[in-house]
């Protein structure tokens, strides 16, 4: 009799979601990493709010994801905020304590969602207010039945990077689908409008060397912003994707400090 090979499995090796459970009286995170990333983005900040202050840190697998472009082309901005709810909900099971961290496109949704889901506060990384090209979604689609992706930037890989054997390290799709890129508009659409609504704390964090989603988006964020307990913090030495960056743990500090304050307050 033969054996059969195990299937090969369809998430990217070392990008699978992750799951740290922590002490009953703690609270969570739902840390969501960002367009056209991973889980593995959010990993090393989930590690470290688990280990250094006990708190429960899921770090899902935004639909369409850390698999392969194509299966991204076919996700909608709906299916990521699903895919968030679904990671809410598994949090639920464990405390009512629960805070958004995301990461770009994570920290849109993380900031949108906050309005549709119970959470206690949100912190954003890196997240952008608009896109660069303010063409209409529905252009957008129609130019992808033309061509399905583009680059991310013409500089050589690794560019904007402090941290260069993190990058090394580092797992996103290489090309961005041009479809997802009018889905993320209107994702983002969605976020402005929500922005005034959001009524819990928010920590907004962006570096100065941000080339690829420029500070000034974090300003028109914060001005959009009405809650009161809202707060910007710049980094230097890091570029976009700050949790895996030369100043990730600045970061990783001060998040926890926002979310230790809300709890003891």
């Amino acid at each position: 009799m033969s054996r059969h090979k195990k299937n090969m499995p369809q998430i990217i090796p070392t990008t699978e979601p992750f799951f740290f459970p922590g002490g009953a009286s703690k609270p969570a995170c739902l840390l969501i990493h960002g367009f056209t990333g991973t889980p593995k983005e959010m990993r090393w900040m989930g590690e470290t709010l688990h280990r250094e202050h006990g708190f429960t840190c899921l770090g899902i697998r935004l639909a369409g994801h850390a698999t392969r472009p194509k299966d991204m082309i076919r996700s909608t901005w709906t299916d990521w905020t699903v895919s968030v709810e679904d990671g809410y909900n598994v949090l639920r099971g464990v405390t009512d304590h629960i805070y958004f961290v995301g990461l770009s496109m994570g920290g849109a949704l993380s900031l949108l969602m906050s309005t549709r889901l119970d959470v206690k506060g949100v912190v954003t990384m890196s997240t952008p207010y608009r896109l660069p090209d303010e063409h209409p979604a529905w252009q957008i689609k129609i130019l992808s039945y033309f061509r399905a992706y583009l680059p991310k930037t013409t500089e050589p890989p690794g560019t904007g990077w402090f941290d260069q054997s993190a990058f090394v390290d580092h797992i996103s799709y290489p090309l961005n689908p041009i479809r997802s890129a009018a889905e993320l508009k209107i994702l983002l659409d969605r976020m402005r409008a929500a922005l005034p609504r959001i009524d819990v704390p928010v920590l907004l964090i962006h570096s100065r060397d941000d080339k690829y989603v420029p500070p000034a988006n974090m300003e028109n964020i914060f001005a959009d912003l009405r809650v009161s307990d809202r707060a910007k913090m710049y980094i230097t030495e890091s570029g976009h994707v700050i949790p895996r960056d030369a100043a990730r743990r600045e970061v990783f500090k001060s998040a926890a400090e926002f979310i230790n304050r809300l709890e003891k307050s």
